[in-house]
């Protein structure tokens, strides 16, 4: 476990297990409890990719040359554009509607948008996102999911929308009951091609800054993005997390969601609320703004824990059936987390995207923040 860096809450995470959080080492409760030095923001200059700090460009190329075999100037112009395209996938979608059956990045970093006529696709042919004709209507497939999202809740099993695909994943771990599982997975064959069965190893976890460690009760989470209200700062986090302990070392938490949705509030009354992720090095990365996630976009989290992780948004809308209880639209990609990790920061340079839920199958999975903020109504520092 790494050392907590001594600085004020920024955006972050924290990790339960399975309905329990991570002890609190003494060290590290002393340590927060000290929180009352920012870390020193990174210029985004220094990694020459706009928007992103210097050692966060440089883990998410790494990550980037690791998982595509790309090297690493492939990776960095991959960087440098993705904040363009995100935003053009955001608005082909938008003006697509109910015609377009989801939208995702490729491994270039290019938008593409799955439609199932050519009339749809002639109507964005200038928006500068390429097009795919594809067989399932999202109507289709989110009837697919409804339709075994209505069986009983399988524990240790996740459904998602691939968009690559065209398809409903539903992933099944070792740690699933057998019986039930195979009810699950005799439905998804009778909806024939619109669903695909994938099988893992390890159950899935509820995980508890930004990325900083935050103690109470003798558990600790991570702190996720400092947010306000009406002149009161506050901490959006993993619901998890906030609905499990009343009083934190940084203030005690005003709201939880979870199951269902995982996100919660903490007043923050330390005095200071930077709007920044630390990165465990004395360093942080600035957060100007939210959005939603898309496959194929690479992403980077902070956490109590791992630290600073980089990786691939693999799924979004991914349904995560932990024992506690099954919670939807969750962001799935490939950063490590582990346990402490739970309500840590997921983002895209100075993008905020998520915060951490929690980890399975050799994926972690994000509660997205934009739903979080629109739910407390706060607005990011």
């Amino acid at each position: 476990m790494r050392k907590l860096v001594r600085s004020t809450v920024a955006a972050g995470a924290c990790a339960l297990v399975f309905g329990a959080v991570a002890p609190a080492m003494a060290s590290e409760a002393s340590e927060a409890s000290k929180a009352s030095e920012t870390p020193e923001a990174s210029t985004a200059s220094t990694s020459g990719v706009e928007g992103y700090s210097a050692d966060v460009a440089a883990e998410a190329v790494s990550a980037l040359v690791a998982e595509r075999g790309v090297d690493q100037e492939a990776a960095k112009a991959l960087l440098r554009t993705q904040d363009a395209a995100v935003r053009t996938l955001d608005a082909a979608l938008s003006q697509l509607g109910d015609r377009a059956a989801g939208g995702y990045l490729d491994a270039s970093g290019n938008p593409v948008v799955n439609v199932v006529s050519q009339a749809a696709a002639t109507s964005v042919e200038s928006s500068g996102v390429v097009t795919r004709l594809v067989s399932h209507t999202a109507a289709e497939l989110e009837s697919a999911r409804a339709e075994l999202e209505s069986l009983p809740s399988v524990s240790d099993t996740t459904i998602a929308t691939d968009p690559i695909t065209n398809q409903v994943v539903v992933t099944v771990s070792d740690a699933a009951d057998d019986a039930q599982a195979a009810d699950l997975v005799a439905a998804a064959e009778r909806l024939g091609d619109k669903v695909r069965v994938e099988y893992v190893a390890g159950g899935f976890e509820a995980a508890i800054y930004g990325g900083e460690a935050i103690t109470g009760g003798g558990s600790r989470c991570s702190a996720g993005f400092n947010v306000n209200s009406g002149g009161q700062n506050y901490i959006v986090d993993a619901g998890h997390c906030t609905g499990a302990v009343s009083q934190w070392n940084v203030g005690p938490s005003v709201g939880a969601s979870f199951p269902g949705n995982d996100y919660g509030l903490i007043r923050n009354d330390t005095g200071s609320a930077p709007g920044a992720v630390s990165l465990y090095n004395g360093s942080a990365q600035q957060i100007n703004s939210a959005s939603n996630a898309y496959v194929g976009q690479s992403i980077c989290k902070s956490g109590s824990t791992t630290g600073l992780t980089c990786g691939t948004v693999r799924a979004t809308n991914v349904t995560v059936n932990y024992p506690q209880g099954a919670v939807y639209q969750l962001v799935q990609t490939s950063a490590s987390v582990n346990s402490g990790d739970s309500g840590g920061a997921l983002f895209a340079g100075s993008v905020g995207l998520g915060i951490t839920s929690g980890m399975g199958g050799g994926s972690s999975f994000f509660q997205p923040l934009t739903e979080a903020l629109s739910a407390y109504g706060v607005r990011l520092n």
